[in-house]
């Protein structure tokens, strides 16, 4: 009785050629493996989970928001209920006199009032900046459980730049009239305003001289419009950059 002789041994490109398709295919992501290893009573009550959390994060911003723009309703309102107190004043007493000292006393309240809803605007923007990457991430989470929902959903999908310029502005791409046009800068036009009209009228009765008044005036005004930029900007920076997003663009 013979042994068989053992037949040819396949070389490593006849192995790799023999090995099935799929496992040359990169395998999907963590989030997409999970929810594809659940059961569809599983899948349901993930998807009423995300749901409510989605509300929840949709009610905070909503009262966020409402919040915020009732104070800058307030804050207006004080600023044009002051300047017509000036000029009734200014009326009685021909702008001289004590004039001078209530009109800075005026205006010293008004800046300060404008000073804290300042910094609550900008607090509210890096609010609703979280709120728009958590329902983004959320986005994402629904694509995990169903992908085939992707070609209905309009807002960003993708917790990073490019999601949240998506959800902001989803039918072009986002530049600076957004920002131009926002509740934010007229607070902040306002609010450099009143500082330079503050400035200026220390000045001038310290001074007596209008040009003096008029240029620290209006460089008071400027120094304090560009400093609120950088904050507000160093802001935004901070959140994206202390967020670890879980999905990103394509193209990021």
């Amino acid at each position: 009785m013979t042994a068989d002789a053992p037949g040819p041994v396949p070389s490593s490109a006849d192995a790799a050629d023999k090995r099935p398709a799929a496992a040359s295919v990169a395998p999907p992501p963590p989030a997409e493996r999970d929810a594809a290893a659940l059961t569809d009573a599983q899948k349901s009550l993930r998807a009423q989970m995300l749901a409510t959390e989605h509300w929840s994060l949709l009610a905070s911003r909503s009262t966020t928001q409402s919040e915020v723009l009732t104070r800058i309703a307030i804050f207006l309102t004080l600023v044009s209920a002051g300047l017509v107190t000036l000029g009734v004043l200014g009326n009685a007493t021909g702008f001289r006199g004590w004039f001078g000292l209530a009109a800075i006393g005026v205006l010293v309240l008004l800046v300060l009032l404008g000073l804290v809803t300042q910094i609550r605007v900008f607090n509210t923007a890096t609010e609703d900046l979280a709120y728009v990457l958590a329902m983004n991430r959320l986005r994402g989470a629904y694509l995990d459980l169903d992908p085939g929902i992707a070609p209905y959903l309009l807002m960003g999908t993708t917790d990073d730049g490019p999601g949240i310029d998506r959800t902001y502005y989803p039918f072009a791409r986002r530049d600076r009239s957004q920002v131009i046009g926002s509740s934010m800068m007229v607070m902040l036009v306002v609010n450099t305003a009143l500082g330079g009209l503050l400035a200026g009228a220390v000045v001038f009765a310290v001074t007596a001289s209008p040009g003096w008044a008029l240029g620290v005036g209006a460089g008071v005004a400027v120094i304090a419009f560009v400093l609120w930029m950088m904050w507000g900007y160093r802001g935004y920076v901070h959140v994206m950059r202390v967020h670890v997003p879980l999905r990103r663009a394509p193209d990021a």
